[in-house]
């Protein structure tokens, strides 16, 4: 046994002097001292010797080893001395480490929320997938109502015990309206960032999923003079400008009076491009003093509280604020877009 393991020593530090890669002295390791390498493997025989014999040969084994253990930690110092000063120009400039990039929608959800906070406003959730009841019924849409027409659902394929489809992916954030008048009451001041859904075809200025911001304030004597003032205010943050809207009728079920609330584009400077389809200005959102029926929905009483909620494509201020001329390039994964951002 001692010639074996003088031999293997000798084996050993022969290849260690040739050895000119950090792989190399790794494996090399493994081979020799690792828990089936060739030292190892001698060292278990020494059960099979006398007592005295087992002492000698063990304490000769255990010198080996850790004199080949010092070549090999002598060896890696030197590989990496060698390379770090022949092999590495420290002259050269570094490769530039890549970071990410926040997507555009990231970027104006972040500012909205920012914004309604430091204006007292809570930030609200809601489920995308949502009952027909929140989504229509208690927002003074019921069943055969023609408004119903014109959010072009997304019905989920399972039936109520009356026969009728029960859950839908909401066509806007506007459930939540109910959902928090029902848990806070009243007075109450909120904002619901969130994903919407419709059956519709998509251009360039829009998508079968979209992204809203809801805001609903509720209070004694709110009128639409406080409604101008909070869309004018979030606007001329977003866009850190004075912007020019202009507000007219429109017919939204859950509010009395319906507004359409309309900016002049800033992609095109109100000349006429596809995504304002060459009027100069592009739809917001809707808008309005939230409907009686909505209050009464949300157990509050329309006879002491009044309030207005109106409701936003926060894509569409994306659009504008960066100067984006299609939707789609929100939910493209392009990283050309992204990293511009």
């Amino acid at each position: 046994m001692k010639n074996e393991l003088q031999k293997i020593k000798e084996e050993v530090i022969n290849k260690i002097s040739k050895i000119k890669k950090e792989i190399d002295i790794n494996n090399l390791e493994i081979k020799y001292l690792g828990r089936k390498g060739e030292l190892t493997k001698i060292l278990r025989n020494l059960k099979n010797l006398g007592e005295e014999q087992k002492k000698e040969m063990g304490r000769l084994g255990n010198q080996i080893k850790k004199e080949i253990r010092k070549e090999i930690e002598r060896k890696k110092e030197d590989i990496s001395g060698y390379f770090s000063s022949r092999d590495i120009d420290v002259s050269l400039p570094g490769v530039k480490a890549e970071i990410g990039h926040l997507n555009p929608l990231t970027i104006v959800q972040n500012e909205l929320e920012e914004l309604f906070t430091s204006m007292g406003f809570m930030i609200l959730d809601g489920p995308e997938l949502e009952s027909d009841y929140y989504c229509f019924e208690a927002l003074n849409i019921p069943k055969n109502h023609p408004a119903r027409d014109m959010q072009d659902t997304f019905y989920i394929d399972k039936k109520n015990k009356e026969g009728d489809y029960d859950l839908v992916m909401r066509t806007h954030t506007s459930p939540v309206q109910v959902r928090a008048m029902q848990k806070y009451g009243a007075p109450f001041r909120g904002v619901v960032p969130g994903r919407a859904f419709r059956n519709e075809a998509v251009d360039a200025c829009h998508e079968h999923s979209f992204f809203q911001i809801e805001c609903l304030f509720i209070d004694e004597d709110i009128s639409v003079a406080n409604l101008k003032a909070v869309v004018r205010e979030m606007l001329s943050k977003i866009f850190e400008k004075d912007v020019t809207i202009r507000i007219r009728p429109g017919f939204f079920p859950f509010v009395e009076p319906g507004l359409e609330v309309d900016m002049s584009c800033t992609i095109c400077g109100g000349r006429g491009c596809p995504s304002c389809k060459n009027t100069g200005w592009l739809e917001m959102g809707g808008a309005g003093m939230i409907h009686p029926n909505v209050l009464r929905a949300g157990k509050i009483d329309p006879e002491k509280y009044s309030g207005f909620a109106f409701g936003f494509g926060w894509d569409r201020l994306a659009m504008m604020k960066f100067g984006i001329s299609d939707i789609r390039l929100f939910q493209s994964n392009n990283l050309k877009f992204l990293n511009q951002f």
